[in-house]
C-alpha cells in the first residue's frame, strides 16, 4: 500500500480560522491514524490579500493546538511558473484552449441568457476557431484566458465522496472553465490540482463548499494522467441562524486566537472542534490525543452541517457553551502540577504573581488553585472571579451583592464569622474548607 498523504493548505489572509483548524485537525487525525504524512502548504498566490502576518498567525495557530506537520510549510507562490506551464501543456494536448473573447461579449450572452430563462455556459465560440485565426489573435495582443476544455457527449464525472456518498456531474453541465487569467496567473481549480499532484497526496479532506470543484478538478487529474486522489468533504459549521460562520460577522470568537488569548486550554480546543461535524461510535465526548487518533475515521463525518451555538454579545458566554465545558473539565481534571505553571502565567500577566507562592506560601498555593478550579472554565478565572484569592482589591458583581444583602440582613455578620474560621484552618485544603 502506497503511502497515505494529506495536506492543510491555508489561505494566508488573516488569523487561522476555527473552521479552518477543524481542517487541519481532521486531516492530521487522519495522516497519524495510518502513519501517513501531512504538509502544510501555503495557498498565497492572493498577492493583494496574503500577508506574511497571517502566515505566522497560522503557523503559531497551528503549533499551539499541537498540530504538527511532516513536510512545508510549502508555497503555492513558488510554483506559479508550473502552474501556468501544465496550462500550456493542456493545449498542447488537447485539453484546452484559448478564449479570446472578451469581457462584454461575455456578459451580452449571460444577459440573453437571462432574457431566454436558460441556464447559460460558454459557448465554445473560440473553440472554433481556425488556428489561423487563433495566431492572428495572439500576435495583435488581443488578451486571452486559457479555458479547460470539457469532454463532449454523454458522459459525466463520477466519484465516492466518502461522506456524500457518490457523486456524478455530466459533462453537458460543466462549461468550459477558466484555468489562467487573461494577465496570465492560473486560477484556484488548476494551481490546487498541480499541487496535489506534485506533492503526491492520496486524500482530500476539506470544506463542503468545495464540493462543486471537485468534478472540475477530477477532469484536470485525469487530463493530466494523474491518479484521483480519495475526496472526504467536512460539512459546513453555522450559527444558530443557520448562517456560516466568519469573522466579519461573528468577529474574533472565529479565531484560534481568541481561545488562546482567553484562556483556553489547546487540546481542549482540539476536542471541541473535532465533535462539530464527526461523531464517534459511542456517546464520548472527552478524548485524550492518543484515543482520538486511534477512533478517528471519515467514515464519523456528519453529512448535516454543525451548529456553533454562539450569538455575537451574548452577556454570558464568550462562546459555545459547549467548548466552555469542555475546557473546564480539562481545567479541573488535569494534573495540578501541569496547571500551577498555566496559573502562574495568567497571574504575572495580571501583575497579582506574588514570589511566595513558589516558597513559604507554595502549599497554600497549591492548594488553593486545586480547590477553586473545580468553579472556573477558563485560565483567565483565576484572574477575574479568583482575584479575591490572590490580591486584596477586586471588584464585586453588584447585582448579587445587591440581592443577597437585601434578602439576608445578617450576611455582613457571618462573612466575618466565615473569614475567621477560615484564618484559624491549620490545614487549607478542600475537604477542611467544605467543613467551615
Amino acid at each position: 500500500m502506497s503511502e497515505i498523504r494529506l495536506r492543510f493548505p491555508p489561505s494566508p489572509t488573516g488569523y487561522l480560522h476555527i473552521g479552518g483548524a477543524r481542517t487541519a485537525i481532521y486531516n492530521w487525525l487522519y495522516a497519524r491514524k495510518h502513519k501517513g504524512k501531512l504538509i502544510l502548504r501555503i495557498e498565497d498566490t492572493d498577492v493583494e490579500r496574503s500577508t506574511k502576518d497571517s502566515i505566522a498567525g497560522i503557523i503559531d495557530g497551528l503549533n499551539w493546538l499541537g498540530i504538527t506537520w511532516d513536510e512545508g510549510p510549502y508555497y503555492q507562490s513558488d510554483h506559479i511558473r508550473e502552474h501556468v506551464a501544465t496550462a500550456h501543456t493542456l493545449i498542447s494536448t488537447g485539453h484546452a484552449y484559448k478564449c479570446f473573447c472578451t469581457k462584454e461579449e461575455l456578459e451580452a450572452k449571460r444577459q440573453a441568457a437571462v432574457a431566454a430563462k436558460t441556464t447559460y455556459q460558454y459557448d465554445r465560440t473560440c473553440l472554433q476557431l481556425s488556428p489561423e485565426e487563433a495566431a492572428r489573435k495572439e500576435a495583435l495582443n488581443v488578451p486571452y484566458v486559457i479555458r479547460f476544455k470539457v469532454p463532449a457527449g454523454a458522459g459525466s464525472v463520477v466519484f465516492e465522496d466518502k461522506v456524500y456518498g457518490r457523486i456524478e456531474k455530466a459533462h453537458r453541465d460543466i462549461e468550459d472553465f477558466v484555468i489562467l487569467r487573461s494577465n496570465g496567473t492560473p486560477l484556484y481549480l488548476l494551481s490546487n490540482v498541480v499541487d496535489d499532484i506534485r506533492d503526491r497526496i492520496t486524500h482530500i479532506i476539506r470544506g463542503q463548499d468545495g464540493l462543486g470543484n471537485t468534478p472540475r478538478q477530477i477532469l484536470i487529474y485525469e487530463a493530466l494522467g494523474a491518479p484521483v486522489p480519495v475526496f472526504a468533504h467536512m460539512s459546513l459549521t453555522l450559527d444558530p441562524q443557520k448562517a456560516k460562520i466568519s469573522k466579519r460577522s461573528h468577529g474574533e470568537v472565529v479565531t484560534v486566537q481568541f481561545y488562546k488569548e482567553n484562556g483556553f486550554l489547546p487540546w481542549a480546543l482540539v476536542n471541541f472542534l473535532v465533535l462539530l461535524g464527526w461523531s464517534p461510535a459511542s456517546d464520548q465526548e472527552i478524548f485524550s490525543k492518543e484515543e482520538l487518533i486511534q477512533i478517528f475515521t471519515l467514515e464519523g463525518m456528519n453529512k448535516a452541517n454543525s451548529i456553533f451555538n454562539y450569538t455575537k454579545d451574548d452577556p454570558k458566554f464568550i462562546t459555545d457553551p459547549k467548548a466552555l465545558s469542555i475546557n473546564a473539565h480539562y481545567l479541573r481534571t488535569m494534573p495540578i502540577t501541569d496547571l500551577i505553571p498555566l496559573v502562574k502565567e495568567e497571574l504575572r500577566a495580571a501583575d497579582l504573581w506574588n514570589d511566595s507562592y513558589e516558597g513559604a506560601s507554595k502549599e497554600w498555593f497549591i492548594n488553593t488553585i486545586d480547590l477553586i478550579r473545580s468553579r472556573f472554565h477558563t485560565l483567565k478565572d483565576f484572574t477575574g472571579p479568583g482575584r479575591a484569592y490572590f490580591s486584596d482589591t477586586f471588584e464585586m458583581d453588584p447585582r448579587p451583592v445587591k440581592k443577597n444583602l437585601e434578602k439576608y440582613e445578617r450576611i455582613r455578620e457571618w462573612l466575618g464569622l466565615l473569614a475567621d474560621r477560615f484564618a484559624g484552618l491549620a490545614d487549607f485544603n478542600k475537604e477542611e474548607a467544605e467543613r467551615v
